[in-house]
């Protein structure tokens, strides 16, 4: 019989992180995150996410994908590494706001290109803002391991809430 796994995941209350972003621009506010100055989302701490960069218009996300991260046929579920461009490509938008100016994501389009298998190397989603408007952004981003193999790439439209 196989062996029951478990993880254990903490995070803290988010509220407080959220009532700040208010007062914050983007950048500074996903590098408070970055610096263990704010708590990361909860999500973050969910899949085990982490910022790698912080700059104007562009976010690097690194995770390390394990077993709990497989999908049914054993490779890393599509919907992990599409969190991962998610989070780059809208946080690199964020990083690109004024404070008090909020986003939502409104599309996101994800194209697969190598299937990651859990325990396999780090991997590194980068977004990059294309357009930033005043009701809508646009972003890209590509989810690449340290060696730069190509895993998966995204384009996303963001809504921006003023």
């Amino acid at each position: 019989m196989d062996q029951e796994r478990q993880i254990v995941v903490t995070w803290q209350d988010p509220a407080p992180a959220a009532e700040r972003v208010k007062s914050m621009s983007g950048l500074a506010y996903l590098t408070a995150m970055m610096n263990g100055e704010l708590p990361v989302a909860p999500i973050a701490r969910l899949l085990g996410l982490r910022f790698a960069a912080v700059e104007s218009g562009r976010v690097v996300i690194a995770g390390s994908p394990g077993e709990q991260h497989q999908n049914p046929i054993g490779t890393v579920h599509g919907g992990y590494l599409s969190t991962m461009l998610d989070s780059a490509v809208g946080c690199s938008v964020h990083s690109a706001l004024e404070a008090g100016i909020g986003y939502s994501t409104v599309s996101l389009q994800v194209s697969f290109v190598r299937a990651p298998r859990a325990g396999g190397p780090e991997l590194f989603a980068e977004g990059r803002v294309v357009h930033l408007g005043k009701r809508h952004a646009t972003a890209d981003g590509t989810l690449r391991d340290a060696d730069g193999a190509l895993y998966a790439h995204a384009t996303t439209t963001c809504l921006i809430l003023r």
